[in-house]
């Protein structure tokens, strides 16, 4: 396949000056998609020497160029230099590139400016003063995610033999895409094949940072592109495994390690023995397996979880002694719990195969969805009231039968749905663990985080004996009943504010019109419902009309954010390099409108005057990332340090590296961090 890939691109820069001619009549545009130049670090380049030479690509928004191997399609830059006597070029040398996933075919790209460098060297019999006009015939491929363009130029740069005198800004320029080269490891890696899988050991010192690891080959047949590629760490060893190529033959090999941005290491692999690491793999599924447990049990606390689950223990209560309804009834709404979890996980990970940078709770970021929740939210509270009849989650459904499992059923899938936008504590590591696994131990997790959410219900109808503490059925259930409805109206008001923050106050404004036209047309049911007549029916399909009609009218894009006057500054990653450069201290946290413990943190012990008081003592820069709508940027940087949702909090010393805090703060944990 990948030898088609290539027959076919390289008839197309064949025919480059042609198809280019065509686009370019086509289009009524004279301009490459990704603008080219070529620019010497030294005009002046000193005999003997030399001087640093670049191609300086410029891709339009929307279109990106390839690195040298470009994984499953596409094709690197070619060039044909004609060059004066004394002169020669090196190799070209590329910076660490980016992955893009496209129909399951993995580019290796860049999709911002970027520099292609070689060396230039001049002989030392050139005299001082000559003329070294240097001119190459490049070509390159651009592309979208749906068409490539063929592109080229013959560029110029006119140089001097001179005394090798460099500006300072073209030396910082110069400096700049020197940084994001490839840096040569220094030790070599050992790499084995086994079963048509590729371990690779890599020497990496255990305290060295490392995100968002990737593994480049230099050459086909290592790896297959476009598989998931397994990382972990065993003491100064980074280990990565992934499904082998085709055609390797034996010996060392390159590759290009990722490490962050743009940063990485070229290495060499010998053959050798290689861990499988399979001890390590069963330790980090069993810790994020146990933490997904653990946090789906603490998310029954949440406002919008704790009053079904309550309905659901006066149910048991109902059921008496009935055994089988009740375990059947459990089990019912333990599987839409469960499956649900691995329906939002399996999307989850089919999202970030195709390329998309989503996190966990990443259906909260879509307004539409909040709106389909608020409305949802309104009617079970309603419900919950009294205004309404609704076997699903009414007190006074049937437990046993056809219905009641059906009821059990739907509500064990609300409850996963709307419970998991928060990553409570444990369930942190737990989520960005469950990225990087294999697929199967990745469900393993998500099901594991849906068990954690089942198991109180799960308990009370498999132990009798909790049971028994339940109070005898009467008329009390009708009023605790009634008071479960105010949480549940509580989070239908959050919802609405969350609306508001995503997409301004015409959109929340929109909701709580929507929720105000619902709760007249549950009020129309229950007045039929009283008088022993349906309607259900119209009012579910009348309701699905205004969410529908409500969506259509939300405003495509998010307000304009205010600036702060609280202190803290946003996200950005280039700005958080600069400051820890400087040595200043930074506290840097992620949070999200919709998450129930970031908001529970910062009101507790971030927004805290003594809190203020102890970081603006210290000079400490608080940088906050807002996750409340989908942000790459932030989804990747959470990435890199090992998670996949919010909360997340970081400190940073002066001259330290990063220092993940617990997911529950108080304000001694904060003031302690300058000191």
């Amino acid at each position: 396949m990948r030898f088609f890939h290539v027959l076919l691109m390289t008839v197309f820069l064949l025919l480059a000056p042609n198809a280019v001619r065509a686009q370019q009549g086509a289009f009524g545009r004279g301009v490459p998609h990704i603008a080219a130049e070529l620019i010497g670090e030294s005009a002046t380049p000193q005999p003997g020497q030399g001087t640093t030479i670049a191609f300086s690509m410029t891709p339009e928004p929307g279109w990106h160029g390839y690195w040298e191997n470009p994984g499953d399609a596409g094709l690197g830059m070619t060039v044909k230099w004609m060059l004066p006597r004394g002169v020669s070029v090196g190799a070209l040398r590329y910076p660490v590139p980016e992955t893009l996933l496209i129909s399951g075919l993995m580019n290796h790209v860049y999709e911002g400016p970027y520099g292609i460098l070689a060396k230039l060297t001049v002989a030392p019999d050139v005299p001082a003063g000559t003329p070294l006009p240097i001119r190459v015939r490049a070509d390159w491929l651009a592309c979208t995610d749906k068409v490539c363009v063929p592109e080229g130029a013959e560029l110029t740069l006119d140089l001097t033999a001179g005394d090798g005198a460099i500006l300072p800004s073209r030396r910082a320029q110069f400096d700049g895409w020197r940084g994001h080269l490839p840096r040569p490891l220094g030790s070599e890696a050992r790499y084995a094949l086994v079963d048509g899988r590729l371990r690779l050991a890599i020497p990496f010192p255990a305290g060295a940072d490392a995100r968002d690891v990737h593994l480049f080959p230099l050459a086909d047949g290592l790896a297959r592109y476009a598989a998931p590629q397994s990382v972990s760490r065993e003491g100064d060893h980074l280990l990565i495994e992934t499904e082998a190529g085709q055609g390797l033959k034996p010996g060392p090999v390159q590759a290009v390690l990722r490490t962050g941005d743009h940063v990485g290491f070229l290495l060499t692999a010998r053959p050798g023995d290689v861990p499988a690491a399979r001890s390590g793999t069963l330790r980090t599924v069993l810790i994020a397996l146990g933490g997904a447990v653990l946090g789906g049990l603490l998310l029954n606390i949440m406002p919008c979880v704790f009053p079904i689950l309550g309905l659901k223990a006066m149910k048991l209560a109902k059921a008496g002694g009935d055994e089988h309804v009740v375990r059947r009834e459990a089990l019912a709404y333990s599987l839409g719990i469960i499956l649900t979890c691995l329906a939002l996980g399996g999307l989850l990970l089919g999202l970030r195969a195709a390329g998309a940078a989503v996190g966990w709770a990443f259906q909260l970021q879509d307004p539409r969805i909040i709106l389909g929740l608020l409305l949802l939210v309104t009617a079970i509270a309603f419900n919950l009231a009294g205004l309404f009849e609704l076997g699903a989650y009414g007190g006074g459904g049937k437990l046993a039968g056809k219905g009641g499992l059906a009821g059990a059923f739907w509500t064990g899938v609300l409850v996963a749905f709307v419970a998991t936008p928060c990553t409570g504590p444990f369930m942190g590591a737990a989520m960005g663990a469950a990225l990087v696994l294999p697929l199967a131990a990745a469900l393993a997790v998500f099901a594991g985080l849906g068990l954690g959410l089942a198991l109180p219900f799960l308990a009370l109808a498999f132990v009798p004996a909790l049971r028994t503490g339940l109070p005898r059925p009467g008329a009390w259930m009708g009023r605790v009943q009634k008071i479960l409805s105010v949480p549940m109206f509580l989070t239908a008001l959050g919802l609405a504010w969350l609306l508001g923050q995503q997409r301004g106050v015409s959109a929340m404004t929109l909701g709580l019109g929507a929720s105000l036209l619902l709760a007249l047309l549950l009020w129309w049911l229950g007045s039929r419902q009283h008088r022993g007549k349906r309607g259900g029916m119209i009012v579910a399909v009348m309701a699905l009309a205004l969410l529908g009609a409500t969506a259509a009218l939300l405003p495509a894009h998010a307000p304009a954010a205010a600036s702060g006057t609280d202190g803290t500054i946003p996200f950005d990653e280039a700005r958080l390099t600069s400051l820890r450069a400087a040595n200043k201290p930074v506290f840097l946290y992620f949070t999200a409108d919709w998450c129930l413990t970031c908001k529970a943190n910062e009101a507790a012990a971030i927004d805290r005057s003594e809190t203020r008081a102890a970081f603006d003592k210290a000079g400490v820069t608080v940088m906050v990332g807002d996750w409340t709508n989908a942000d790459p940027a932030i989804t990747r940087f959470l990435e890199g340090q090992g998670r996949s949702g919010v909360p997340l909090y970081l400190w940073y010393a002066p001259g330290k590296g990063a220092q993940i805090l617990p997911q529950i703060l108080t304000p001694a944990t904060l003031t302690a961090l300058p000191s």
